[in-house]
């Protein structure tokens, strides 16, 4: 898969940072005060704390151990403890492809030419975490691995896999307009006890 959804946009507003696992590799997503969205590795160059932990200052993301700042591009732009120095430039956290597209934050795990996943008009529902590996989620949907599946049947759905760990992941289900969200998240519910009831 080009690109992985990580969360639904809603839940990274503006000025905050959330921490994410795709292929066990630790994310830390961010959206700046102007609402721009980053995917980073979630260490701090410098000591290895978790940037998830940290919090964000305009356009900065700040490590909450020593505050250190970290720009738009991923470089060190200020150390507190040293504030006269021009941080070097190869101080500089690892950086993911992130894009927002239906309301959804993907990433890409490497370089892609590949446009991110349109929903065509379908909305995101909700998220459901799933105790099972990727690929059995979508051998048990029947459908072959892709960045984003329609489903069909009763309801008019779509899902992207997000594969957390060897042993589980998290379903990001998108609708169509005209399906009540209720109904939805009681169909999603049920299909995840079956899907994991099965492999049981």
């Amino acid at each position: 898969m080009d690109w992985i959804a990580v969360g639904l946009s809603v839940d990274v507003p503006a000025g905050t940072v959330v921490p994410r696992r795709v292929n066990d590799t630790d994310m830390a997503i961010w959206c700046s005060a102007a609402g721009k969205l980053h995917a980073w590795g979630d260490r701090c160059p410098h000591r290895g704390m978790r940037l998830s932990h940290g919090f964000v200052r305009g356009e900065t993301l700040s490590c909450i151990y020593h505050g250190w700042q970290y720009g738009m591009d991923g470089t060190c732009s200020y150390i507190p403890a040293h504030p006269q120095l021009e941080p070097p430039k190869t101080i500089c956290a690892r950086s993911y492809a992130c894009n927002e597209q239906d309301q959804m934050i993907w990433v890409a795990l490497a370089p892609t030419q590949a446009k991110t996943p349109d929903a065509e008009g379908r909305r995101p529902v909700r998220s459901l975490e799933i105790t099972l590996p990727v690929a059995k989620v979508a051998e048990g949907l029947g459908h072959p691995m892709s960045s984003l599946m329609v489903l069909g049947g009763v309801y008019d759905l779509a899902v992207a896999l997000q594969p957390s760990t060897q042993h589980s992941c998290v379903l990001h289900a998108f609708a169509g307009a005209d399906q009540e969200r209720k109904q939805v998240s009681r169909h999603l519910e049920k299909m995840r006890a079956e899907l994991e009831s099965a492999d049981a």
